[in-house]
């Protein structure tokens, strides 16, 4: 690799466009899926890593990243790949022609994607270099005084550790870039730069065309070497949020999304807008000061192509085609951005006019729910991004997912449409069936199911129906029902603490958070963890324990004829009928069972007093308290009996054991 990098470099510092171009395609090529340059030297780290874990039983975790330090072989290729870097950022910065910068800024995507060579990236210079390219900054000599960088130089800017520049924040106004037109003569190789040209005027309509298109694609891979320098590296998300490249790029934005023309190539924009919120929260507080909310509301209605019927509600046509793919991919970095700079809604009660604007988005985030999409997985994303931002915003503001008209809907309770709700339920049914990062993925849409049902009687009977039906097998185990209701059962022993809880909270709040119906369907053994957490072990409710007790109507549980018939024979622990068991003290004298139940005190005792088991029991408080001293008695006599009796018991079984080997041995 190291021949062809220097002879790029060297081409790039003669000027030679041609040869430039030539080289930068065969190396794009080369190395277009790669994400490692050192992926052999990486492979080979970890082959002797877990060779000397199963030599030496050292219990480290290999490293799967390309961070870890540069051994000698890997040095010169790293130091080759920066230079690369820098000789491109000076390049870009003069006037190529089209396809020359396409393939620059093509390589430069792929050396952004190792953070140990994006030294030369990271200074302020390059930031604005590129993004001027990108079309989100006005790139003057002003700015490029003020940076007070040059870019490409690995001396002053190698590595993160770097401390940042003195650089004042600087404002910039909007500029759409636009590629200049350029001809095919070159002034001279030590200039790198074309001028502009004539064309016959029967040919420049479609010159025109060529050139915006190639504007366009260099935008883009302006914005994607951005985003991935940004998102790579800490150093140049400090100088991204001191420069205000927000504001820039957040002008840029608004002008697409106000214009009447629909925004086409925004995608990039805005995944560097989720990027910049993501990472940086005091570029979340400037977002939402600038009304961040209400705009990116009003893209994602372009983007949904939404129509309104009375001022307040969202037209729901279900003969519309799917979604395409381009637009779905908008839309999920408009949501992803919402939740970063609407997630604050949750935590306080909101006034008239931010209840108007979550209600406002409410209503067209109900249209993404029953949006069909191209792809299940297409519609999964938007729909789960769609729930992440619905559980932030007030329980208040969601009654318009339901306050519309029930005719032809699909779904009704009660005489309220419930499509938006069997949506989501349906989502949860699909999430349910992932067994991987379920605290991420499930717990957003359980918990918008529990407090919607909290406060919507309709929600609330709806999913009853479908998750609590009335019961009818009582043969098996809740767990081991392949129901909706058995995998929610399954959760509330999970290990995650979270994904527990919440599926927990679900089905209580379902039953009312009446503990014996709760227990019912659950069994008193899954239910144990929520009823001792909420002091309810007794069965009795503490007075104000849910401040929406009150809301619950007082309709009774509905039981089946199976279930009726059954219940004598069910056993609480475990929700379901056992087979009966034979009585381990059948045949047994009064006084034997006496000994029996004192010889189980005494082991219960022992093994507490060895700190291997602590006895529990229910307060009148309903909750768990130990019952050691009480059920012993604590007096020294007892403790003194007890040892005794532990001892003669030991030596009668060493007796015995000898005179067993005495007769075995005759």
């Amino acid at each position: 690799m190291a021949p062809d990098v220097e002879r790029i470099i060297t081409s790039i510092g003669l000027g030679d466009q041609d040869t430039v171009q030539l080289l930068l395609d065969s190396y794009n090529t080369q190395y277009a899926d790669c994400f490692f340059f050192d992926s052999e030297t990486q492979e080979r780290k970890q082959q002797q890593r877990l060779e000397e874990f199963r030599q030496m039983k050292v219990r480290e975790c290999p490293s799967n990243s390309g961070s870890d330090e540069d051994s000698d072989q890997d040095k010169p290729d790293l130091l080759l790949r920066q230079d690369l870097a820098a000789a491109l950022l000076r390049f870009v910065s003069g006037r190529l022609q089209p396809a020359v910068l396409r393939v620059c800024l093509h390589t430069l995507r792929i050396l952004s994607r190792d953070c140990r060579a994006l030294g030369p990236l990271v200074c302020d210079k390059a930031l604005f270099t590129l993004a001027h390219l990108g079309g989100i900054l006005q790139n003057t000599a002003e700015d490029e005084g003020r940076s007070g960088q040059t870019p490409g130089c690995r001396e002053t800017a190698e590595a993160d550790g770097v401390p940042p520049t003195e650089t004042p924040a600087v404002s910039f106004s909007a500029a759409t870039h636009t590629s200049p037109v350029y001809s095919s003569r070159r002034r001279g190789a030590e200039e790198r730069m074309l001028v502009p040209g004539t064309k016959e005027a029967r040919e420049e309509d479609s010159e025109d065309e060529e050139r915006e298109e190639d504007g366009e694609v260099c935008r883009k891979e302006a914005m994607k070497v951005l985003c991935n320098i940004i998102y790579n590296s800490p150093r140049a998300q400090e100088r991204a949020s001191t420069l205000r490249l927000l504001q820039g790029l957040w002008e840029t934005l608004k002008q697409g999304i106000w214009s009447r023309v629909p925004p086409s190539g925004q995608f990039y924009k805005l995944r560097l807008l989720f990027i910049l919120t993501a990472l940086r929260p005091e570029l979340r507080l400037q977002l939402q000061q600038e009304r961040g909310v209400p705009v990116l509301t009003k893209a994602l209605e372009q983007c949904l192509a939404v129509r309104w019927e009375g001022g307040s509600e969202v037209v729901i046509d279900n003969q519309a085609p799917p979604i395409s793919k381009k637009s779905s991919q908008d839309i999920i970095e408009i949501l992803k951005t919402l939740f970063n700079i609407a997630h604050r809604f949750h935590k306080q009660e909101p006034d008239e006019e931010e209840a108007a604007l979550c209600r406002h988005l409410a209503a067209v985030l109900r249209r993404c729910l029953l949006l069909p999409c191209d792809g299940e997985d297409t519609l999964e994303e938007l729909q789960g991004h769609t729930v992440n931002i619905l559980s932030a915003l007030p329980l208040t503001c969601l009654d318009v997912m339901v306050a519309v008209p029930v005719e032809g809907a699909a779904h009704k309770c009660e005489g309220v449409n419930m499509d938006c709700v069997h949506a989501l339920l349906l989502f949860m049914d699909r999430r349910l069936n992932r067994s991987q990062k379920l605290k991420e993925k499930l717990t957003p849409v359980l918990n918008l199911l529990t407090e919607s049902s909290r406060v919507h009687r309709e929600t609330r009977h709806y999913l009853r129906q479908k998750i609590l039906p009335p019961l009818r097998e009582v043969g098996v185990r809740p767990e081991q029902d392949g129901s909706l209701r058995g995998r929610l059962v399954r959760l509330m022993t999970h290990v995650d603490t979270d994904v527990k809880d919440c599926a927990a909270e679900l089905l209580f709040v379902l039953c009312k958070e009446n503990v014996g119906r709760f227990v019912k369907y659950t069994g008193y053994g899954n239910a144990a963890g929520l009823l001792a957490a909420r002091g309810l072990l007794n069965g009795r409710r503490n007075s104000g324990d849910s401040q929406f007790a009150s809301r619950y109507s007082s309709d009774s549980d509905s039981d089946t004829e199976e279930y009726k018939e059954a219940r004598a024979k069910i056993n609480l622990v475990t929700g379901r009928v056992e087979a009966e068991q034979p009585d381990p003290m059948e045949g047994m004298t009064e006084e034997e069972k006496e000994e029996e139940a004192r010889r189980l005190i005494s082991m219960i005792n022992r093994m507490s007093r060895d700190q291997i088991i602590q006895p529990m029991g229910v307060t009148a408080e309903g909750r768990l308290a130990p019952l050691y001293g009480r059920m012993r008695g604590c007096t020294e006599e007892e403790e003194e009996e007890e040892e005794e009796e532990e001892e003669e018991e030991e030596e009668i079984l060493d007796l015995n054991a000898m005179m067993r080997k005495d007769k075995q041995s005759n």
